[in-house]
C-alpha cells in the first residue's frame, strides 16, 4: 500500500515513524525560529557594542541621521524588483542580516585583525591602513554575501534572476550601512561634544557635519554598490542550469572579488593625496553607480519582455486570455488593472490581481529557464502549481487586465509576438517532454496526479 504526504512523495505505509515524518531539526519552523533567534541575539549584541562606543546621546544622534537614506534606498530596490517581487520575508531577512549579523561580524573581525596587526608590526598607523584597505573589504563583503548565499540556497524558487540578486544584495547592504553609519556618526558627535561643540551649533567644520556629508549625502549608495556586484554574480548563477556546477560556483565568486576590490579602493581613496577621495568618487564611484543602475533597469525591462514573449503559449491552451500577455508586460497596465479591481471589487480583488500578476511573471520566467534548458527536475510540478494559482484568480483578474490592455494599448491588441513570430503558440523544442495541461481538467492541487491533459504539438 502506498500513501501520499502533502508534498506528494510516495512512502510505504509500514515505514518507521522516523522515515514517514521529517526530523524535527529539519522542519521549516525550527530552522526559521533558529535563524530569527540568531538575528535577534546579533541585534542585541551589536546594539550594546555601538552604544558602548558612541554613548547614549551619540547613539541617538547617529540613529536619527543614519536612518535618513534608508527609506529611499529600500524604495529604489523595491521599485527595481516590482516586476517579480521578492517575498517580504526575504527582504526582511536580508535587511536584518546586514544590520545585525553582518555588522557584528565586521566589527568583531575588523577590530581583532587590526589589533593583531598593530601588535605584530608595532605600527598602529600602518595597521589601521591595512585594516581599512585589506581586512575590512574582505570581511564586510563576505559577511554581506552570506545573506545572498542563504537566500540563493534555501529560497531558490524566489531567487531566479539577476534582478533578484541585485535586490537581495542591495537590501542587505542597506541594512549594513545603516548600522555602520550609526557607529560613525555617533563617534563623530562624541568627538564634537568632547571638543565643546553642540549639535545645534554644528558647522561644516565639525566632524559630525563632515561625516554626515560624506556618508549620507555623497555616498549613501556606496555599500549597496559594492554588494550589488556580488548579487549580480549570484543572479547569473541562478540563471545557470543545475548541471553547470562550475558556473554556479564561479559566477558568485566573480561578483564577490570586484566588490572587495571596489570597496578597498573606496576605503583607501584618502591615502591618494589631498584630492584622492574626490578623484575616486568622480572617476570610479559615480560611473560605476551609473553603469550598475543602467544594468539593473535593463534587467528589469528584460523581465517584462520575457513576460510578453513566454506567456502566449498559455493563451493557446486556454489558461490566460489573449490581452493578458500585453497587459502583464507593462507596469502601467498592471497598476491600472489593480486600480480597476479595487474600484469594482475592493481591496481583496486588488490583492487577487496583484497575486495573479506575480504568479504570471513567475510562470513566464520559469518557462524561459525551461526553454533554455535550465529548469530543474520540478519544472512540471512548479508549472502546474503556478497555473493552478492563476486559474483560481481568473474571475477577478481577467476583466481587470482586459480593461488595462484596452486603456494602455495605442493600437488594438492582438496575439503577442513570440520572438518576432505572431501567433506561434507551440512550445519550444526543449519543452517537448513537458505537458501543458488544459485548464478545464480538475485536479486536487496537492494530490498525486498523472498527465491527463493534452500536450501542445
Amino acid at each position: 500500500m502506498t500513501v501520499w504526504t502533502s508534498y506528494s512523495y510516495p512512502q510505504s505505509a509500514g515505514a518507521p515513524a522516523g522515515l514517514r515524518h521529517e526530523r524535527w531539526w529539519r522542519r521549516r519552523q525550527v530552522r526559521a525560529g533558529a535563524l530569527a533567534a540568531l538575528l535577534a541575539i546579533s541585534g542585541l549584541v551589536i546594539l550594546a557594542l555601538v552604544r558602548e562606543q558612541t554613548g547614549t546621546e551619540g547613539f541617538m544622534v547617529g540613529l536619527g541621521l543614519a536612518i535618513l537614506p534608508v527609506p529611499l534606498l529600500l524604495a529604489a530596490f523595491c521599485w527595481l524588483g516590482r516586476v517579480a517581487p521578492a517575498p517580504r520575508r526575504n527582504l526582511i531577512f536580508a535587511f536584518a542580516w546586514g544590520a545585525c549579523a553582518a555588522a557584528l561580524i565586521a566589527i568583531l573581525a575588523n577590530s581583532f585583525a587590526t589589533q593583531w596587526i598593530a601588535t605584530a608590526t608595532a605600527d598602529p598607523q600602518s595597521a589601521d591602513t591595512i585594516g581599512a584597505m585589506v581586512i575590512a573589504p574582505v570581511v564586510e563583503e563576505s559577511a554581506k554575501a552570506a545573506a545572498v548565499l542563504l537566500v540563493f540556497l534555501f529560497r531558490r524558487r524566489t531567487f531566479t534572476s539577476v534582478v533578484d540578486g541585485v535586490v537581495t544584495a542591495g537590501v542587505t547592504a542597506t541594512g549594513f550601512a545603516f548600522t555602520e553609519n550609526i557607529l560613525y556618526l555617533g563617534n563623530a558627535y562624541g568627538t564634537d561634544t568632547a571638543g565643546g561643540a553642540a549639535l545645534r551649533d554644528m558647522s561644516l567644520d565639525s566632524v559630525t557635519a563632515a561625516t554626515f556629508f560624506v556618508r549620507i549625502v555623497m555616498s549613501p549608495f556606496a555599500h549597496p554598490l559594492f554588494t550589488v556586484l556580488t548579487g549580480i554574480g549570484f543572479g547569473l548563477a541562478a540563471l545557470a542550469a543545475d548541471r553547470q556546477r562550475i558556473r554556479r560556483f564561479l559566477f558568485p565568486l566573480a561578483g564577490l572579488l570586484p566588490a572587495m576590490g571596489l570597496h578597498s579602493l573606496w576605503n583607501g581613496s584618502s591615502a591618494f593625496g589631498e584630492w584622492g577621495f574626490f578623484t575616486v568618487y568622480a572617476v570610479v564611484m559615480v560611473p560605476a553607480f551609473g553603469l550598475l543602475t543602467w544594468l539593473s533597469v535593463h534587467a528589469r525591462r528584460h523581465e517584462l519582455r520575457t513576460v510578453r514573449a513566454e506567456l502566449p503559449v498559455y493563451t493557446d491552451a486556454g489558461w490566460i486570455a489573449p490581452p493578458e500577455p500585453y497587459a502583464l508586460s507593462s507596469m502601467r497596465a498592471r497598476r491600472i488593472a489593480r486600480e480597476y479591481a479595487a474600484r469594482t471589487g475592493g481591496q481583496a480583488a486588488a490583492r487577487a490581481v496583484r497575486e495573479y500578476e506575480e504568479h504570471a511573471t513567475a510562470l513566464a520566467l520559469l518557462r524561459r529557464r525551461g526553454r533554455r534548458g535550465r529548469a530543474g527536475g520540478d519544472f512540471v510540478g512548479r508549472e502546474r502549481e503556478l497555473l493552478d494559482a492563476l486559474w483560481q484568480r481568473r474571475a477577478v483578474a481577467r476583466p481587470a487586465l482586459a480593461h488595462a490592455a484596452r486603456t494602455t494599448a495605442r493600437i488594438p491588441y492582438g496575439p503577442p509576438m513570440i520572438h518576432g513570430r505572431p501567433g506561434t503558440y507551440a512550445p519550444y523544442a526543449p519543452y517537448a517532454p513537458h505537458v501543458l495541461y488544459a485548464p478545464h481538467i480538475p485536479y486536487a492541487p496537492h494530490a498525486p496526479y498523472t498527465a491527463p491533459g493534452r500536450p501542445v504539438p
